[in-house]
């Protein structure tokens, strides 16, 4: 069963992503902060992570270029999960090597498809 970790600090949206991933077969594990979200990562080493940019602490930005940057982590695919839909947001994204760019509000279905597809299922 794959592992992924989410890390957003709206409590309500990691609530119904968690209960739909966890329908569809996932176990997750959650971080509601940037620092959080990044030692959990190092700690857990899940299968896919999905992040926030908008986060308390340290931004996904941030998170995901550290992660990226170290050959230990640098294999976890990472969506990045935002309402910032603006291109130079997504060029940031490109910039620290996320694997997918999906915006808020979202298509339930369309983040599963980029889920299956970046874990190969």
């Amino acid at each position: 069963m794959a592992r992924i970790l989410i890390v957003d600090d709206e409590p309500e949206l990691v609530d119904m992503l968690k209960m739909r991933l966890e329908a569809s077969g996932y176990e997750i594990i959650t971080a509601k902060d940037g620092q959080e979200g990044l030692d959990k990562a190092k700690q857990e080493k899940p299968d896919l992570m999905i992040l926030d940019l908008m986060l308390p602490k340290m931004d996904g930005y941030k998170v995901c270029g550290l992660l990226k940057n170290d050959t230990r982590y640098s294999k976890i695919p990472i969506i990045i999960f935002t309402a910032r839909a603006q291109e130079s947001d997504m060029k940031m994204g490109d910039e620290v090597r996320a694997n997918a760019y999906i915006t808020k509000p979202f298509e339930p279905n369309a983040l599963l498809g980029k889920i299956k597809e970046l874990l190969n299922e």
